[in-house]
């Protein structure tokens, strides 16, 4: 029986990729992130809100304009 070794080919470009130190994000405290999420969710919030009364306001333009086209 013969016994084949593993071998891995490493590219050049993989290399030196390898060999740079990866940067890693500051740990945040659980208050900071806890923070960061509620912040995140009540933009979203506002955004929706925005976009409802924007739709809403459409809504009603348009239905009292094309109610009434002959009272101009």
């Amino acid at each position: 029986m013969s016994v084949k070794g593993n071998i891995k080919v490493i590219k050049k470009a993989d290399a030196a990729a390898a060999a740079k130190p990866k940067k890693s994000k500051k740990k945040q405290s659980s208050r900071e992130a806890a923070r960061e999420m509620v912040s995140t969710v009540t933009d979203w919030v506002v955004e929706l809100k925005d976009r409802k009364r924007e739709e809403t306001q459409a809504a009603i333009d348009l239905f009292f304009n094309t109610a009434h086209p002959n009272e101009s």
